[in-house]
């Protein structure tokens, strides 16, 4: 705490508000070429530095994050826990290296920290020391109309609304891969084709393990259709292996195709969204699918700009158990919480009904609410967590519905390098929770988070 208290500090006094910010999701996609003719204050200093008179030159950046976290009957009480209180931190810093017009290396180091939590940390809470990005990229070719450029190396991804391939910016831990990736941008356009390998987390320093075989591949294409939105077409493989379904445990080798059309920003906004998925599973065949219609409306001419949602989701989960067919969704690589802020129920075998609202109190504070119905998608299957893993299954229980989630959240922008969010969720059981967990109990999920970026 006492660290962040003195970055907070050094940001009010030394940094001019005056400047322009551009934070993403993505660090290594932030742009800082022209801050080379810009006032020579010390912020600028370190996001443009020259390295020779030919334009090659070097930006460095980082970030610090704490959140205070406490989960209230984890698990529906099934754990027996009760109040679990907890700290997590996470820490990166970066540099970014242009080698002229065609040539850049991006490495990025993280430290993430878990401290309090009853029953130890998570697989996405700590991780002491470990490289999060270290890539090459080659413009192969560079003109005024097309760009196709190569990127080698370790790197994060993150396409579309995170339904399928995330970064996973919610978890203390972002997920990162070890790969190849072409990227081809061709007017509204855009195509990557890539071929990667994830790791396994170890909490210490620098003992992350990679799977050393492609277990990720495919490719997202995206086309940007003027006033009407954006279209997305996407292909997907993985292959993992001792995969637990409810159905049993073994290799899985899944293929993915789906598509999804949206569009953002005033007025009537939507997101519709489906794949089907097919593969091998324990000597059987994989059939499984997704949809999903998310629609709204902001109100571009209302004071705080109010935004109202109606979303639907139905993802299958396994309709006839042993019967050698496997029904289960695999979300693949999914953003946590993309539910809600419950990290007990993910997108497998799943039907939401899920109204929702924002409304800007002010140009720096934005609140939301949600409610969120949960049914199971088939009686024959559990309930997963968002990484996919089981966590409850059926226990042949004929009970749908798994119960209703109700969320309030609120974001206050403090500077153009500082963030505060807090969020609250109360979850009420249904039918099935209370018929196979014992002694069940409503779950009550807070947390408060702090970010500076630099």
């Amino acid at each position: 705490m006492k660290k962040l208290v003195a970055i907070v500090l050094f940001l009010q006094i030394f940094i001019p508000t005056q400047l322009s910010a551009q934070f993403k999701l993505m660090r290594f996609d932030e742009d800082y070429a022209a801050y080379k003719d810009s006032a020579k204050t010390f912020y600028n200093s370190i996001k443009y530095i020259p390295v020779t008179e030919n334009n090659n030159y070097l930006s460095l950046g980082g970030e610090a994050r704490l959140e205070f976290v406490d989960f209230n009957n984890e698990d529906w009480g099934r754990s027996g826990i009760g109040s679990n209180p907890f700290l997590i931190q996470r820490y990166n810093i970066h540099a970014d290296l242009h080698l002229g017009s065609r040539v850049r290396i991006f490495g990025q180091v993280r430290s993430a920290w878990e401290n309090g939590r009853k029953n130890g940390p998570r697989p996405i809470d700590e991780d002491h020391l470990n490289i999060q990005n270290l890539f090459i990229d080659v413009d192969i070719l560079k003109n005024d109309k097309e760009k196709l450029t190569v990127r080698a190396g370790r790197q994060e991804l993150d396409y579309g609304s995170g339904r399928l391939i995330s970064v996973r910016e919610g978890p203390n831990l972002r997920l990162y891969f070890d790969g190849v990736k072409f990227m081809y941008k061709r007017g509204n356009f855009r195509s990557d084709a890539f071929m990667m390998a994830a790791s396994e987390i170890s909490p210490g320093a620098f003992d992350n393990t990679s799977s050393k075989s492609i277990n990720l591949w495919g490719s997202y294409n995206t086309l940007i259709i003027p006033r009407s939105g954006n279209l997305e077409l996407y292909y997907l493989g993985i292959h993992r292996k001792d995969v637990r379904f409810e159905d049993g445990i073994s290799d899985e080798t899944r293929h993915t195709f789906g598509g999804r059309f949206w569009r953002y920003g005033g007025g009537f906004i939507y997101n519709f969204e489906a794949a089907y998925q097919f593969g091998n599973f324990n000597k059987g065949n994989i059939s499984a699918w997704t949809a999903s219609a998310d629609i709204g409306y902001r109100f571009e001419n209302v004071k705080g700009k109010p935004t109202i949602n109606l979303r639907n989701d139905y993802i299958s989960g396994d309709s006839n158990k042993g019967d050698g067919k496997l029904g289960t969704f695999n979300p693949l690589y999914p953003k946590g919480g993309y539910f809600g802020f419950n990290p007990q129920i993910g997108p497998v075998n799943l039907i939401d009904i899920h109204p929702y609202a924002t409304v800007d109190l002010s140009e720096k504070i934005t609140v939301q609410a949600d409610v969120v119905f949960n049914w199971r998608y088939s009686t024959q299957d559990g309930i997963y967590r968002p990484s996919g893993t089981l966590n409850l299954p059926s226990s042949n229980s004929k009970k749908r519905y798994i119960g209703t989630a109700f969320l309030g959240s609120f974001n206050y922008k403090i500077n153009k390098f500082l963030t505060f969010n807090t969020g609250i969720q109360y979850f009420n059981t249904g039918e099935f929770i209370n018929e196979v967990i014992d002694n069940h109990k409503d779950g009550l999920f807070i947390n408060s988070r702090i970010v500076f970026k630099f």
